[in-house]
């Protein structure tokens, strides 16, 4: 990779040929309680936050999608929490859409939305704020099988009360006004030149990663298998509440890390620190993250 180029709110590098742009949607602050990490209790996740430089039990979430340009073709990879959010009062997220166009990238001109998964952080933003298309002229690739499992009428009436339940509704209010542009991608298969879909379930039934290749060259992006190194990479057996199969994520988790470290293939995350740009390191029976400066 070549040619960085930080800013306040973007960083442009190239992957080959192709031009790689993590675009920052902001953070959000919050406590840590009971039940945010399923197997730990809440003295050792505090520690653990003390330790990273986030004191009191609170704990700074970060969103940062990815622009791709390639082959002519400008591309999203998820969107953030949406713009209706950066216009509430004291909002600290949803500015990717001004973020963008702050590099001179206006919603018209995305092509091609990807979305590693439905939970709200990664395709709220497909709306604008009176609820029409945020991306007019993009098509929206989503996993094959992220989408039969939150159109799917059963699993709906399934699901539990309280935070699936809220993902089915949010999941329909976001894709119900979009559906005729949404196409589906299997694993394995390009999404974009250059740009192919991975295989990560466990956080959802259907968690999607992406590797960009151009040349020589390649980077990784990793979504959420990965949130914030805090938890995933310096504490990888712990399960977040929000995981939907928190074993099965944590078995991806592992192989995934395994491999990148053994490949020594950088990474592009959603949730580390911006830019979210890293190499995977084994480090005992965890992990650490080396920047990329």
């Amino acid at each position: 990779m070549t040619d960085a180029k930080p800013a306040q709110n973007h960083f442009a590098y190239k992957v080959g040929d192709i031009e790689v742009i993590a675009v920052a949607d902001g953070t959000r602050t919050a406590p840590v309680g009971e039940g945010f990490v399923l197997n730990a209790p809440v003295e050792a996740v505090h520690k653990a936050l003390a330790d990273y430089g986030m004191p009191n039990g609170n704990f700074t979430t970060v969103f940062t999608p990815t622009v791709i340009r390639t082959a002519g073709k400008t591309c999203l990879v998820d969107t953030g929490m949406g713009l209706a959010a950066a216009q509430q009062p004291g909002a600290t997220f949803g500015f990717l859409i001004p973020n963008l166009a702050a590099i001179g990238i206006e919603p018209k001109d995305i092509d091609t939305v990807i979305i590693s998964h439905f939970h709200g952080d990664h395709v709220n933003g497909l709306l604008a704020p009176d609820g029409s298309p945020a991306f007019p002229n993009a098509e929206v690739t989503v996993p094959e099988n992220e989408w039969a499992f939150w159109m799917d009428d059963g699993e709906m009436a399934r699901a539990s009360p309280g935070r699936m339940q809220d993902l089915f509704k949010n999941n329909r209010r976001v894709f119900t006004p979009i559906k005729d542009r949404v196409t589906t991608h299997a694993w394995g298969k390009e999404v974009a030149p250059g740009v192919t879909a991975y295989a990560t379930p466990g956080h959802s039934i259907g968690h999607t990663s992406y590797v960009i290749a151009s040349g020589k060259e390649t980077v990784f992006l990793i979504q959420d298998v990965t949130n914030h190194p805090v938890f995933s990479i310096r504490h990888p057996a712990w399960h977040l509440g929000f995981d939907q199969d928190p074993v099965k994520a944590e078995e991806t988790r592992r192989k995934t890390l395994d491999m990148l470290a053994a490949e020594r293939l950088p990474i592009q995350a959603f949730h580390f620190p911006f830019p979210g740009r890293a190499y995977i390191e084994k480090a005992g029976d965890a992990y650490r993250e080396v920047p990329i400066a």
